[in-house]
């Protein structure tokens, strides 16, 4: 995990990798309570037996799921010693190059794409996210995350 003291160091890492998650596995628990909570029971994440003879050969994780985890993925990756809030303000440019079978271990790739500073003070940060699938060829996930940070 990457620490930052002050989020206005940031402002000299745009285009750097800011930090990389540990390694988290996205097992069928995972995407069984992802389902009830969203009500997407879709058999190809909720029935392993029907999945295993369909395209995947597998249940995959709902790609709302894998977009979901960037929040976890973020968190171990890296952090922002003086910032006390920070909320989302929105994605741009989300896309699911490859399924997270159950079981897969997947984590995120962080780089600072751009820095805004607030006028109510803070940040607004443009950080490009890539969840990488461990031994995958393609990403699950690439999306460019827009949140406000506060100190």
């Amino acid at each position: 995990m990457k620490h930052f003291a002050h989020l206005a160091d940031l402002q000299a890492l745009v285009g750097q990798e800011i930090g990389v998650s540990d390694w988290l596995v996205v097992d069928q628990h995972r995407i069984d309570l992802f389902a009830e909570s969203t009500g997407d029971r879709q058999w190809i994440h909720t029935d392993p037996a029907r999945a295993a003879a369909g395209p995947f050969g597998a249940t995959v994780a709902h790609g709302f799921l894998t977009l979901s985890l960037l929040a976890e993925l973020g968190d171990q990756a890296f952090v922002i010693d003086d910032v006390r809030m920070g909320v989302n303000y929105g994605l741009d440019r989300v896309r699911f190059p490859a399924p997270v079978k159950s079981g897969n271990r997947v984590r995120g790739r962080f780089v600072l794409q751009a820095y805004t500073p607030l006028e109510a003070g803070g940040a607004q940060l443009a950080v490009e996210a890539t969840v990488e699938i461990e031994g995958g060829s393609k990403p699950a996930c690439v999306a460019v995350s827009l949140t406000r940070r506060f100190p």
